[in-house]
C-alpha cells in the first residue's frame, strides 16, 4: 500500500511516500480501506518528538490520527461490523497511521459514519469530535446556560466545539480573527473577540469554563476570566501531576510533570480554579453519539481544503501556517 511516513523525529523532517505491506488484523480488528484522513496538531507534535514522554513509536512511522473508509476484512471475533460498512474512527495511540491506503483498527475504536456526509467530511470529525466530547461531558461536565470560552473558534477543534457547546445549551465566547468572524458566528458563537483588536482577558469575566487549544500565554491569561472554582481544560498546555496520577504514569513522570507545570499549579491556587490536561481516548461509542448529532443537523463538518495523499506534506505545511478555517483533509480514494 501507499503511505506517507517519517523516518525520524524532527521539526523539519518531511513526509515521504512509501510502499508498505498491507496491515494484518487480529481477531477483534477490521481492515479498512481509507478514503480520507484529516490533519490534526497531534500529527506535528508526534513528528517533532514533543510527545515522546507519553508515546514512543518505531520508525518508519505512518502519521495520521483519524479517518473514514470502507471495511474490507473483519477479524474472527468482530461482532459489530460487516464487510462493506462505511466507518469513521480514531485508532488507539499505539496503532496510528491513517495517511495510508489501509489501516487495521480495533472494532471498539470506530463507528458507522454519518449517512448524510461525504467520506471527506466524516474524516474531519473523529479526533476533534472525541476531544471536544470528552472535554465537555467528562471533564467540564458543562450544564445549560453556563459560560464557556473556546480559544481559536475557527480552527479544527474550535468549529466543532462551538457547535457541540450550543447543542448543550451553553453560552459561548470565542477568539477569532476578522477573517474567522463570519464562520464562528454562523456556528452559533454568542460573543466573538477579535484577538487582533481586543484582549479576551480584559473583556471577559465570571466564566464557568475555558476550552484551551493554544497553550502558552493564552492559557495563562485564561485563569483571569474564571469564576472561583471555574475550570480550564487544555489540549495544548502542559501535563501536570494530576494527569500523571490519573493515568498511572508512575512516580518519575508525576515528579517531572509537577516540575514543568509549576506555573499552572500556582495559577490554579491564585485564582481558586482547576486545570485539566486532556489526552483524548478513542471511543467508538462516543463516535456513535456524535454521528447522531451530525445526522440530525446539530453539527456540520467544516472543511477548508482537500489534498491528495501525495501532497500530504503540502497539507501539513498549510495547517502549520495557522490560517486554516476548519479541517484540512487528505483524500486517498475517489468515492
Amino acid at each position: 500500500m501507499k503511505a506517507m511516513v517519517i523516518s525520524k523525529y524532527g521539526n523539519n523532517v518531511p513526509l515521504q511516500l512509501a510502499s508498505l505491506p498491507n496491515p494484518t488484523i487480529g481477531e477483534k480488528d477490521l481492515l479498512v480501506e481509507i478514503h480520507a484522513a484529516s490533519i490534526n496538531p497531534i500529527d506535528f507534535k508526534i513528528r517533532d518528538g514533543k510527545v515522546k514522554v507519553l508515546l514512543t513509536y518505531e520508525m518508519p512511522l505512518i502519521l495520521g490520527n483519524d479517518f473514514s473508509g470502507k471495511v474490507i476484512q473483519i477479524g474472527s471475533k468482530v461482532t459489530n461490523f460487516t464487510i462493506g460498512d462505511e466507518v469513521y474512527g480514531r485508532p488507539r495511540k499505539n496503532r496510528i497511521g491513517t495517511f495510508a491506503e489501509f489501516i487495521s483498527v480495533h472494532e471498539d475504536d470506530i463507528a458507522l459514519k454519518p449517512k448524510n456526509v461525504s467520506f471527506e467530511e466524516a474524516a474531519s470529525l473523529p479526533l476533534v469530535g472525541l476531544t471536544t466530547w470528552q472535554a465537555f461531558h467528562e471533564v467540564l461536565q458543562l450544564k445549560k446556560n453556563q459560560k464557556l470560552l473556546i480559544h481559536a473558534g475557527s480552527g479544527g477543534v474550535g468549529t466543532f466545539a462551538i457547535q457541540l457547546a450550543k447543542e448543550m445549551g451553553v453560552y459561548v465566547a470565542t477568539t477569532a480573527s476578522d477573517k474567522g468572524f463570519e464562520l464562528v458566528t454562523s456556528l452559533g458563537a454568542d460573543r466573538v473577540i477579535n484577538y487582533k483588536e481586543e484582549s479576551f482577558e480584559e473583556v471577559l469575566e465570571e466564566y464557568d469554563a475555558v476550552f484551551d487549544t493554544l497553550g502558552g500565554e493564552n492559557l495563562h491569561k485564561s485563569f483571569r476570566i474564571l469564576k472561583p472554582k471555574g475550570q480550564i481544560v487544555s489540549v495544548s498546555g502542559l501535563p501536570n501531576r494530576k494527569f500523571a496520577v490519573e493515568n498511572r504514569l508512575g512516580l518519575i513522570k508525576s515528579i517531572l510533570f509537577s516540575l514543568i507545570s509549576r506555573k499552572i499549579t500556582a495559577l490554579e491556587k491564585k485564582f481558586n480554579v482547576s486545570y485539566h490536561f486532556l489526552f483524548m481516548k478513542p471511543s467508538g461509542a462516543q463516535l456513535e453519539q456524535i454521528k447522531e448529532l451530525v445526522e440530525k443537523g446539530s453539527i456540520r463538518p467544516i472543511i477548508d481544503k482537500v489534498y491528495p495523499l501525495e501532497d500530504a506534506q503540502k497539507a501539513i505545511d498549510y495547517v502549520e501556517t495557522g490560517r486554516a478555517k476548519g479541517k484540512v483533509i487528505i483524500k486517498m480514494k475517489n468515492s
